[in-house]
């Protein structure tokens, strides 16, 4: 089966029969449209072969109303599609951006590593907007188009069997073409939904990134990167445009020429008195019933291709793995402990690259363990182990006894708290920014999580204290203000489970010790995972794990690995002289 009926049969089973009823009503309302449009050419016929030779002013009247119906009846008829169908469409596709973001939002971590922010932006907001071409008037138009067709083409057979077979040469002709620009443009817009997100995707990391960039003076390479972007767009619309040029012009020729030939044939047999000029008319009007839906069909073929262009790929990312799809996910965690082991744990990004090998450790209850050892070395990836983030390749991650792959990644993540080195705020508030984990949380609890992560100190100086608008990514706030946000919020969470990711670096004295202030209110009684290259911050800790290459090559309280004067010796007293 080709990718195109694998998308339309997608496609009308999750969007086309659902609404079954309200199409069924909208292609009722097109057919009862459409004849009501063939009133017109009865009427010319009748018109000018009986009504004007008779000179009847009350059949002329009668006539009169009939086509003045006619023309209301399509009018009511033009504004009920756009409001039935046209406004579901719009509805289905806010329901649709709705359920790709859920969607988006259970992939595992892996799949946002992969993929630009920009490029999944474009996914949700643009490649679902063919789906108003199904369920809107597109769609419906199509069918009500070829039941008009087939109808015009029956009565112009019944006026006149010799030249409607001469129209249909040309009309072949012309359907022939179409089906042959469809196939071409159909990978040609799927290739476009591409080239746009990364286009888009590219130009979101660029506005993130804007210090960056004027700080290395690199406009010009972006630019020149963006407008690469962007004339790769143009080449791809400029593809499907010369398809569709083809398409108009060869139904304007083919068409064209039909016409012409229908007056000659036409002339031929009124100047031979085997035709009224009242059935020449009618011949005429009707035949313009017959192509018009034929040529409105080009229109529409070529933008229920883009449509399922689009859908392609939102099938494509529809049908992808959930995180917590797993059939051994079936245990849900209620109430937790904190104790977390990693039994024998090795973990690979890729095959043959393993970057962990056999990791073996015991994290007890409410005690802090710090992650320490130079770049690369894994010292994260244990931590998005612990976290679920990750699945171990080998070996196993337990949570007081139970593997954390046959947990439900929610029951287990509503215990889990994360402060990161560069953590996400939201542009709004600093409230708003605190209360995102529990937004229900009352105002006592939020100004216990103030207080405790020293928020108040900076925002009492404020005007609009908690209401102080923060900018997108907290731009407005310095680095250690952000990160009390982040350890307040985490304090509001009230986890069991805390993962702390190079918290305190890059920031001030002042910071620093404030922030440590708070953490360690945040580490009381919490199992909590400590990534840090200042080890001034982890003298605490209940246990530090070196990590180098991926092993634990030693372990234990700071003064002792002081004494064993190893590996963590030298990277204290490397940072001691600095």
């Amino acid at each position: 089966m080709s990718d195109k009926k694998v998308s339309f049969i997608w496609a009308a089973k999750e969007f086309i029969w659902p609404r079954k009823g309200i199409i069924l009503l909208g292609l009722g309302l097109i057919i009862v449209r459409s004849l009501a449009g063939l009133v017109l050419p009865y009427a010319s016929k009748t018109l000018l072969d009986d009504v004007i030779p008779s000179q009847n002013m009350e059949a002329l009247t009668s006539l009169l109303l009939y086509v003045g119906f006619a023309i209301l009846l399509q009018a009511i008829i033009s504004f009920a599609l756009t409001r039935i169908l046209s406004v579901e469409a719009q509805h289905l596709i806010s329901v649709l951006r709705a359920k790709v973001q859920r969607k988006l939002l259970t992939l595992p971590i892996s799949f946002f590593d992969n993929n630009k922010s920009g490029a999944l932006v474009s996914r949700v907001m643009s490649d679902v907007e063919g789906v108003r071409n199904l369920v809107g008037t597109g769609f419906v138009q199509l069918i009500g188009g070829s039941i008009t067709a087939v109808i015009s083409l029956i009565i112009l057979i019944k006026i006149n069997a010799t030249m409607t077979a001469f129209v249909l040469v040309p009309v072949a002709v012309f359907a022939v073409v179409a089906l042959k620009a469809f196939k071409y443009i159909r990978p040609i817009f799927r290739d476009r939904g591409k080239i746009k997100a990364e286009v888009t995707g590219r130009l979101t990391e660029t506005l993130n990134g804007v210090r960056v960039i004027k700080g290395f003076n690199a406009e010009e390479q972006e630019n020149k990167t963006f407008e690469d972007g962007v004339d790769r767009l143009f080449q791809n619309v400029k593809k499907s445009l010369t398809a569709t040029a083809v398409m108009t012009s060869s139904s304007t020729f083919l068409l064209g020429l039909a016409s012409a030939g229908i007056m000659g044939i036409g002339g031929y047999f009124i100047m031979n008195e085997s035709m009224t000029t009242g059935e020449f008319v009618s011949f005429t009007l009707f035949l313009g019933f017959m192509i018009a839906p034929i040529v409105q069909m080009s229109n529409i073929g070529s933008q229920l291709t883009e449509a399922l262009a689009g859908l392609d790929r939102t099938q494509e990312l529809m049908q992808m793995t959930e995180e917590d799809e797993s059939e051994d996910r079936t245990k849900t965690i209620k109430e937790i402990q904190g104790n977390i082991s990693f039994d024998n744990v090795s973990f690979s990004y890729e095959e043959s690259k393993e970057v962990l090998h056999g990791i073996s450790f015991e994290a007890q209850a409410g005690s802090v363990t710090a992650l320490v050892g130079s770049s690369g070395s894994g010292k994260s990836t244990i931590a998005s182990l612990a976290a679920t983030f990750l699945n171990p390749t080998a070996g196993k991650v337990t949570l007081d006894g139970t593997d954390l792959s046959t947990v439900h990644l929610s029951s287990f993540r509503q215990h889990l708290g994360v402060v990161l080195q560069d953590d996400f705020l939201y542009e709004g508030t600093i409230r708003e920014n605190i209360l995102f984990p529990r937004p229900d949380a009352t105002e006592a609890e939020l100004q216990s999580a103030v207080e405790g992560a020293y928020v108040n100190e900076f925002t009492d100086r404020f005007d609009e204290g908690l209401d102080t608008v923060i900018g997108e990514r907290g731009v407005k706030l310095s680095g250690g203000q952000r990160q009390r946000i982040s350890i307040a919020r985490a304090l509001l969470a009230d986890p069991k489970v805390i993962i702390l990711d190079e918290a305190t670096s890059n920031l001030d004295t002042e910071s620093e010790s404030y922030i440590q202030q708070s953490l360690n209110i945040l580490m009381k009684n919490r199992t909590t995972f400590v990534i840090a290259h200042r080890l001034s911050t982890i003298q605490q800790a209940d246990q530090i794990l070196v990590i180098e290459n991926g092993d634990i090559v030693e372990r234990g309280v700071h003064q002792s690995l002081l004494d064993q004067k190893g590996r963590y010796y030298q990277l204290y007293t490397y940072q001691s002289r600095i």
